[in-house]
């Protein structure tokens, strides 16, 4: 099979059924399964999926998004597994030509495309780097070395090149991750110390450690339906960021492996904020 598609519901089925109608026509011609993680929905996403998407592969759990992105990993048979948002609009041609992608070139672990605005309009977020608080983090404690240096330019927006350039990225963004099979096997799940925040930084350095580049592909791309659903400045959204943070910190400040290197595949300590 060439590609396992990975995509997380939480009471989202209006858009996803929208999503999965677009991503139907986008695989047509792949050998491809779609994987549905339910987060316990209220919504009856899986009544709903189940009659008008027979051919999805539906699991129910309960837990933080990244737990449910790993429930789906579990299952996959994939060459490929695409994390997908169940908000993101795929076009006829983006899957297949983000595996053309990734196909001709053997050194790349992962990639993400260009995204827009349900307006059409171009959506900076696509070229992330690292949050600006996480460079001063990342300056603190000594990580920030790990990064590339020009690829941190105004830090959480990465305007050196052009929307059409294709370049390496350090961030993969989280709406669309196209990620080699082999390659998750050498690094591992994803980190489920990260619920909200932070998995997709983690995992996309997790993959530079191991030795393989990220890319930003913006010759296809996504439509957002919905962006940032969550309020920005809620007390969750607040602890979640900055937990994430602390996490990321912790757990590469005290065993920081140099890149080029594939990082022990060791548990650390879980970490947690209270309140």
């Amino acid at each position: 099979m060439k590609v396992s598609v990975i995509m997380v519901s939480d009471n989202m089925c209006k858009l996803l059924r929208q999503s999965l109608a677009a991503l139907k026509r986008s695989v047509q011609h792949l050998d491809a399964e779609i994987i549905l993680v339910d987060n316990n929905s209220d919504d009856n996403t899986v009544e709903t999926i189940s009659r008008e998407f027979p051919d999805v592969k539906i699991t129910t759990t309960t837990g933080g998004l990244s737990h449910c992105v790993n429930q789906g990993i579990k299952m996959a048979k994939g060459e490929y597994l695409l994390f997908l948002s169940p908000d993101a609009i795929t076009k006829k041609e983006t899957v297949s030509k983000a595996i053309q992608f990734m196909d001709s070139h053997i050194t790349a672990g992962g990639l993400s495309v260009r995204m827009l605005d349900i307006d059409g309009n171009y959506m900076q977020a696509s070229k992330k780097t690292v949050p600006r608080r996480w460079v001063t983090l990342l300056k603190l404690t000594g990580l920030l070395k790990q990064f590339s240096k020009s690829r941190l330019t105004d830090h959480y927006i990465a305007r050196h090149d052009d929307e059409f350039d294709t370049t390496e990225t350090d961030v993969m963004h989280d709406r669309f991750m196209l990620i080699r099979k082999s390659v998750m096997d050498v690094v591992g799940l994803v980190d489920e110390r990260f619920n909200r925040y932070g998995a997709n930084i983690d995992l996309s350095y997790r993959i530079r450690l191991a030795g393989f580049r990220n890319y930003y592909f913006p010759k296809t791309y996504i439509i957002n339906l919905q962006y940032n659903r969550s309020g920005k400045f809620s007390w969750n959204n607040l602890k979640s960021f900055y937990g994430a943070m602390f996490i990321f910190a912790v757990k590469y400040i005290f065993r920081l492996p140099a890149l080029g290197e594939k990082p022990a595949q060791e548990l650390y300590p879980a970490y947690e904020l209270k309140g």
